[in-house]
């Protein structure tokens, strides 16, 4: 579920941190070329993709897929412009797919071949509590998992999106509620705003259960990093929210993040997840590499909540917020 900052949280806010997941894949032997360094952040690079990344000769089309919510749709229209620039043609039928329920089918079995994915979440749907908050040890133990899968786990962006559990000013103050665990005893006089996949995630209900004891009756199903629970929110037919930490909708409205005092949720920083099998029909494998991870070094977590800022708060559009970003920092000629 697991969206730096030029609109800041606030210094009073306090972050709880959820997750999101995906993965899969087939079970093509990952290429020795296709073996990064999972344990480390993406590494920057000059001004954009060195030119040996620009492939010699026409790659297959990629097909890339995403989470519904936008930000996830953000970073998949990064990547696919940043392939583009590079000579790569790009299938994004599989944009904005919506849940792991798809997503992770749709990468397992070829439906898409390239993902921008929530690392800490990601690991917890495959291997329910081994997730850490630690971003290298998350992404080591989620390779480990997709290469059995045929995926190739690229190195993770500064960037993380972690679902935080949010309440206006006036609900803080009424129930006293700065940390997660002030809502146990009160949970059933809050009405709850949880992700619709909630009940399966085991960073959503399993973790607020065995952590916190929290099982409320009034509970709205929305989605969790997107506009709508931002919207309830808002209109008070929630008090409790489940947003994405890097939604502008926080800032903007001075809403509360209640802190996730016992620890529950993983470290979710942002990597692209791609099949072997991909790969392996690739004359140069570093380049494209090269290129998303050009890609993922420049992302922290301020600027993705403004391109975040820019969809939700000034309505531009998903192409255009891309194409600027990846103009500003020179990973494509500025136009």
């Amino acid at each position: 579920m697991r969206l730096p900052r030029m609109l800041a949280l606030g210094a009073s806010t306090l972050v709880l941190l959820s997750a999101c997941s995906a993965g899969g894949g087939s079970s093509t032997p990952t290429p020795a070329a296709t073996t990064a360094a999972p344990s480390s952040v993406a590494t920057p690079t000059a001004s954009s993709a060195p030119a040996s990344a620009t492939p010699t000769a026409a790659p297959p089309t990629i097909k890339i897929g995403s989470a519904g919510f936008y930000e996830a749709k953000i970073m998949a229209e990064i990547y696919a412009q940043a392939l583009e620039a590079h000579g790569y043609t790009v299938d994004r039928a599989g944009i904005g797919l919506g849940a792991r329920a798809v997503t992770n089918p749709a990468l397992e079995s070829g439906q898409i071949d390239l993902e921008p994915e929530y690392i800490g979440s990601d690991l917890a749907s495959y291997e329910p509590g081994k997730q850490t908050g630690d971003p290298t040890q998350n992404m080591d133990d989620l390779q480990a998992v997709l290469a059995t899968k045929g995926i190739t786990v690229l190195p993770f962006s500064p960037a993380a999106d972690v679902n935080a559990f949010v309440v206006r000013p006036d609900t803080a103050s009424q129930y006293h509620l700065v940390k997660l665990s002030d809502t146990t005893a009160v949970q059933n006089q809050l009405k709850w705003g949880l992700a619709t996949d909630c009940k399966t995630n085991p960073v959503c209900a399993a973790a607020l259960k065995s952590a916190y004891g929290l099982a409320p009756t009034n509970v709205t199903y929305l989605a969790a990093c997107d506009t709508p629970m931002a919207a309830a929110l808002k209109a008070k037919t929630i008090d409790v929210g489940e947003l994405c930490s890097t939604q502008p909708d926080i800032a903007t409205n001075g809403w509360v993040v209640l802190q996730d005092d016992k620890a529950t949720q993983p470290a979710d920083n942002i990597a692209p997840l791609v099949r072997n099998d991909y790969l392996a029909k690739l004359g140069d494998i570093a380049g494209f590499e090269a290129i998303l991870n050009a890609v993922s070094a420049k992302m922290d977590t301020t600027t993705l909540t403004q391109l975040n800022a820019d969809f939700a708060v000034q309505n531009q559009d998903i192409a255009t917020i891309a194409k600027n970003w990846l103009a500003q920092v020179g990973l494509v000629p500025a136009s």
